[in-house]
């Protein structure tokens, strides 16, 4: 497809954009738009974290018990680290035992093994339980609210601040729902030996059977985690992942008004998130995507390739993407077979962009001094050249 090369001064040098319009397929019938009731929600994918819908993603609201995620994610994470063991015994406090909510229904002067309370925190949201880890882990539950937002931090997780470990409602203590997304995704990711623990239908402790509360086990195929919420502020909510087919997507959404409509909601969106988008290659590994100027070279350019496939996730609707070459240039030769220059910016027509490097593919030996003596007097005479250029295109 022909494209015409852009060039601006930048730096001192010139920087160079280069567009292309990639047509996938003859144009589709215009979609219906995504739509949900919550107030908040977003769809993403679990690979590569793309994400595919979002309605106030940004906005930090009160997460109710999805915010035990980040309870979880902490004891995870030492549990990885050998500085917690599965059969480590925490003692329970009275503040613990007195703990209104959602319980797991520990007693007071016990200790419980570290595997069953996080059990009665995965399975039967037990306020109780995260109260006991959070104090035997950080010595109060205070003091663990902190970890919790000092990790969230570190972990990219911008609009989340921590009260409690229970979620209880607190004005201190809010979540987004794409800050809920990515936890979700770290957790699946970075801790499968214990991921599989938020697929358990239920758990009994003190002769109490509970049964987990995500109501996608039973209305969707491949479901297995992550957490339901409700408080009254924040109405009903829940963090939800399914796969099929070796694709996984995480729905997270809060703000819906009642528990049949959050469970309605859950297997509607999640039916969405596999659904409605399929996976476009753009480019495979080796391919010329357009060309750089060279300065002082035997060639005037060198071919840009990638080295990894490109892909994007697409609703079925779409047709078009955007490509943008974008480097400093004119490179100066020589330029070496598989040096890097610039990246390429891919864009779909809802707004996800993503980049990825781009490579010389040849080498281009620089000119020699009679060459480049030649070459003063054309500039001299002419000025510099800019010429347009072919990119390949899918």
């Amino acid at each position: 497809m022909p494209m015409r090369r852009v060039l601006t001064m930048f730096q001192g040098a010139w920087a160079a954009a280069v567009a292309a319009l990639i047509v996938l397929a003859p144009p589709a019938a215009a979609a219906a738009p995504i739509t949900t009731t919550a107030e908040y929600a977003i769809i993403m994918d679990h690979e590569t974290g793309a994400v595919l819908y979002e309605k106030n993603a940004d906005v930090p609201t009160a997460p109710a018990s999805m915010s035990k995620l980040m309870t979880v994610a902490i004891v995870f994470e030492r549990l990885k680290s050998g500085e917690l063991s599965l059969d480590d015994e925490f003692y329970v406090s009275e503040k613990a035992w007195r703990m209104g909510g959602s319980k797991m229904w520990v007693r007071v002067d016990t200790k419980i093994r570290l595997e069953d309370l996080l059990r009665g925190v995965i399975v039967q949201s037990g306020n109780d339980a995260c109260i006991v880890i959070a104090e035997n882990i950080a010595g109060s539950e205070e003091a663990f609210a902190e970890i919790m937002t000092r990790k969230a931090r570190e972990w990219g997780l911008k609009n989340s601040t921590f009260a409690n470990a229970t979620g209880w409602p607190d004005p201190n203590h809010k979540m987004s729902m794409r800050d809920i997304a990515l936890l979700s995704r770290k957790i699946i990711r970075d801790y499968p030996e214990y991921y599989a623990m938020f697929a358990e239908r239920e758990f009994t402790w003190e002769k109490i059977r509970q049964a987990n509360r995500n109501p996608l086990f039973d209305m969707v195929e491949g479901a297995d985690g992550l957490k339901t919420g409700h408080t009254e502020e924040s109405g009903y909510g829940l963090a939800g992942t399914a796969v099929r087919d070796g694709v996984r997507r995480i729905v997270v959404f809060n703000g819906t008004a009642s528990e049949k409509e959050r469970a309605s909601e859950a297997q509607r969106l999640m039916r969405i998130a596999f659904n409605d988008f399929v996976t476009k290659t753009l480019y495979q590994a080796g391919d010329v995507v357009g060309d750089a100027l060279v300065f002082k070279g035997v060639e005037k350019s060198a071919p840009l390739i990638v080295r990894e496939p490109i892909s994007m996730i697409l609703h079925r609707s779409a047709n078009k993407v955007r490509a943008k070459i974008v480097y400093e240039g004119p490179v100066a030769a020589p330029v070496a077979e598989n040096q890097q220059i610039g990246y390429l910016r891919v864009e779909t027509e809802a707004g996800e962009a993503r980049e990825y490097p781009l490579f010389a593919g040849k080498t281009v030996r620089e000119l020699g001094v009679f060459g480049k003596i030649a070459l003063a007097a054309k500039t001299l005479i002419v000025g510099p050249s800019q010429p347009e250029s072919e990119a390949a295109t899918p």
